[in-house]
């Protein structure tokens, strides 16, 4: 049976804001060594890459259809990867590594993160951070509009999936420049509560706003779709390049890690499209 989509959006919502609000909490718990924030990344860049390849995109194109909806969807595509990479520019804020470890292979252009945190304005992180997590709700909200047309029984499942494994790592890195810019552990904690807002807020304002465009909804849709998973390759391949240009360590688990990324993706996409299909055949006997 296909869940209702703004119950399903809801619960979506509430486990990211949850996890975004842990993730800001980690340093205090556990110590993040430079292994196993880069394990992590990979397995979340592969994760991302296999949403907008396998998830986003498809939607974009499906809605938009007729002989022009591969050019709108590429089109939508760049923009989106374009604006990310300006953010990137513009904000810096796209570093999650702060473990205390000093890698050998780094170069001279590479500082060490404790450099790299006091060098950095958390203000500006958080900014950045702020307008990235909004693209990520606006890409939830969307896929949620796109599928709960088409009826999928699983609505949404990947994108929700590669966001929420995300957020923790963006989180922590606003609450670990803090920390090294010596704010307390209030000022911490408020700004973290506010970044786990952010996300389920976009979700919600593109989900319940787009109904009010009428006859250009899908176009709109299906534009965000495409934009958001152009933001999506741009933001997993910003993790992923750093890695593979200058470090030489744990090649194998690295990469392993990514392609169980790719791998999750595809087959909840398997999953979903399963689930549709039953949900179908459901609703045809139903009718008779």
């Amino acid at each position: 049976m296909t869940a209702s989509p703004t119950l399903l959006l809801s619960a979506y919502c509430i486990a990211i804001a949850g996890f975004s609000l842990v993730g800001g909490l980690l340093p205090n718990w556990v110590r993040m060594t430079h292994t196993r924030t880069q394990l992590v990344m990979s397995f979340v860049s592969g994760l991302m890459l296999g949403v907008a390849f396998y998830y986003l995109l498809p939607h974009s194109v499906a809605m938009v259809g007729g002989p022009d909806a591969v050019d709108s969807t590429v089109w939508w595509l760049m923009i989106g990867l374009i604006v990310m990479l300006l953010l990137l520019r513009l904000f810096h804020f796209h570093q999650h590594d702060f473990s205390s470890e000093q890698d050998e292979h780094r170069d001279h252009n590479h500082q060490s993160p404790e450099s790299g945190a006091h060098r950095l304005s958390w203000i500006g992180i958080a900014l950045g951070l702020a307008l990235h997590t909004l693209i990520d709700g606006v890409a939830l909200g969307a896929i949620m509009q796109g599928e709960s047309v088409a009826g999928s029984g699983l609505l949404g499942v990947g994108v929700f999936l590669a966001i929420l494994l995300h957020k923790p790592l963006d989180a922590m890195s606003i609450t670990a420049v803090m920390e090294a810019g010596g704010w307390s552990r209030r000022a911490r904690a408020t700004t973290n509560l506010l970044f786990a807002l952010m996300c389920p807020l976009g979700a919600l304002l593109f989900f319940f706003g787009v109904d009010l465009l009428a006859d250009t909804r899908s176009h709109v849709v299906a534009a965000a779709l495409a934009f958001s998973a152009g933001a999506f390759i741009c933001i997993a391949l910003s993790d992923l390049l750093p890695e593979v240009h200058f470090h030489s360590h744990d090649r194998a688990k690295l990469t392993l890690a990514f392609l169980l990324g790719i791998g999750l993706a595809y087959g909840m996409g398997s999953v979903e499209h399963a689930s549709a299909h039953l949900d179908s055949h459901v609703d045809a006997s139903e009718s008779h």
